[in-house]
């Protein structure tokens, strides 16, 4: 699998996402009508290390990772307790290697929210984590429905 294989299995199946391309990484939102500035986050690829995150070592040739916004009960099922929200530049408490390639993780940072991870997953692995990207488009549509909803009132 590659960043762009996983961005059009996105774009192709996930009606009303968008790709937006910011901070050294692409963004799949739910935005279908356009409405809110960026949207609600789906998932993001990532190819290279941020300033605030380098767990994941990136940088090294060919790796990505793709990162998942799931619910947090989710998350909880399948790491347990949700971490505290790490120091700025920090990564959170959690015993994981995070640099391991095609293993499903907690997210190095965004743990705190509910997010995970898979660097480099082969076509098993995203096969296997297909219902947690379907998921996070579930949870991105009834948080913009929220939004728009709000958005209106103004």
């Amino acid at each position: 699998m590659s960043p762009e294989d996983i961005i059009s299995y996105c774009l192709d199946n996930l009606g009303g996402a968008v790709l937006t391309e910011s901070w050294g990484e692409k963004g799949i939102f739910y935005n279908p009508e356009g409405l809110l500035k960026r949207g609600v986050y789906i998932l993001t690829v990532k190819e290279k290390d941020g300033e605030n995150d380098r767990a994941s070592n990136l940088d090294r040739d060919g790796i990505f990772r793709i990162n998942i916004g799931v619910r947090k009960s989710t998350f909880s099922d399948l790491f347990g307790d949700i971490p505290k929200r790490p120091q700025k530049g920090g990564i959170v408490e959690m015993d994981y290697d995070f640099t391991l390639l095609d293993k499903l993780l907690p997210h190095p940072v965004y743990a705190w929210m509910g997010w995970i991870c898979v660097l480099n997953p082969s076509e098993k692995t995203f096969g296997e984590i297909k219902p947690f990207i379907h998921e996070a488009y579930e949870l991105a549509k009834e948080k913009y429905a929220k939004r728009k909803d709000i958005n209106q009132e103004i």
